[in-house]
């Protein structure tokens, strides 16, 4: 995909669901000791209709139901504030239902598809987290679901964008998630949590296991609903060369880095290195894979979330942050992107209408 240079877009509403993940002002610390036994994000969803949705579908549900809320979209008892036709879905998961089609895959092999239920069946499907999302909350617009790779989270972001720049759509609930679960284990060789609980020196787990979501609006949406928003996204670049894509989007929006969100790699560097994009200089860097464990299609969802925290709590004069995902032929995935978000008082026609304290909710 080439570069995008469509219109800037917003963020005004950010959710997460992380066990032991206290809200999207946590993003930039380590998870607590202990953080296994906190309480289940997915316990915050009440209802019927659980039982037969997986664990990924459930984790960006309750990420949706907070952004939703934050970015003022839904009232005190849940209900769409606006159009359904105008706000779209796009989700990002490598791994999301491996397990149910795993289940599902097993159950014909031993007993033939007269053994399945049709209540697991439909879950098989691939958009299976964007089709609830979209189901729960009335959300009528585009639905498209994105397993890139490494650089998926941004891709989805992107897609969002593009979506509200060709007038599709006003707004879009973007959804990053990644469940830790013995069929995703499997298919990426992960050991078991019993075997190795742990790794790196910031004790993260083997695998992220969490969701995070955004709302992505254009800036006259923004203005119209008084909502004030907490970061725009600006240029962004998918390449062969993960270098190649930071120095795309660095030309397109120069200004000084003060916030890196760097992809996952094998080596787990926690500082620049020249294989993954000079055109950054020294800017500080942010790991969130070494904090949260590798985190798939999730990451560039939630690195785009870490980025607009960061942005709303004031940054440097002309700041921006650069978010980047696979490293592309210089670490062997089959791609590079990298993003580029700023303040959101960058971009015209944006309201500065007043949030509650805190910025982030």
């Amino acid at each position: 995909m080439s570069t995008a240079r469509t219109a800037d877009v917003v963020i005004t509403g950010i959710g997460t669901a992380v066990r032991g993940l206290d809200g999207p002002a946590a993003l930039f610390g380590p998870l607590p000791a202990g953080h296994r036994s906190a309480a289940d994000p997915v316990s915050r969803l009440t209802g019927r209709g659980l039982r037969y949705k997986d664990r990924a579908t459930k984790l960006a549900m309750a990420a949706a139901k907070d952004a939703l809320r934050a970015a003022e979209l839904v009232d005190a008892a849940g209900e769409l504030t606006v159009s359904g036709e105008a706000t779209g879905v796009v989700a990002s998961t490598n791994y999301g239902n491996a397990d149910t089609v795993c289940e599902t895959v097993r159950t014909i092999a031993e007993s033939t598809y007269l053994a399945t239920s049709p209540m697991l069946l439909p879950a098989t499907s691939s958009n299976v987290v964007a089709s609830w999302l979209a189901i729960t909350h009335g959300l009528r617009g585009a639905n498209l679901t994105l397993c890139n790779g490494p650089t998926s989270g941004l891709d989805a972001v992107n897609w969002a964008r593009l979506l509200i720049a060709a007038g599709r759509v006003e707004r879009v609930l973007v959804a990053g998630v990644e469940p830790d679960n013995p069929a995703v284990r499997h298919v990426t060789d992960a050991a078991e949590a019993s075997d190795h609980e742990a790794y790196g020196e910031f004790g993260a787990p083997v695998l992220f296991d969490g969701a995070v979501a955004l709302v992505v609006e254009s800036p006259s949406s923004a203005h119209a609903r008084g909502v004030r928003p907490l970061a725009a996204i600006g240029p962004y670049a998918r390449r062969g060369d993960h270098a190649e894509a930071v120095a795309e989007v660095r030309a397109l929006r120069p200004g000084p880095v003060g916030l890196w969100c760097v992809p996952e790699h094998p080596e787990g560097v926690r500082a620049p290195a020249p294989a993954l994009g000079a055109a950054a200089g020294s800017a500080p860097v942010h790991d969130l894979s070494a904090l949260f464990g590798p985190s798939s299609g999730a990451l560039g969802v939630l690195q785009c979330a870490a980025a607009a925290v960061w942005l709303d709590t004031g940054p440097g004069d002309g700041e921006v942050a650069l978010v980047s995902a696979g490293t592309g032929d210089a670490g062997g995935d089959d791609a590079g992107a990298a993003l580029i978000l700023t303040a959101p008082g960058a971009v015209a026609a944006v309201a500065a209408a007043p949030r509650p304290a805190g910025g982030v909710r």
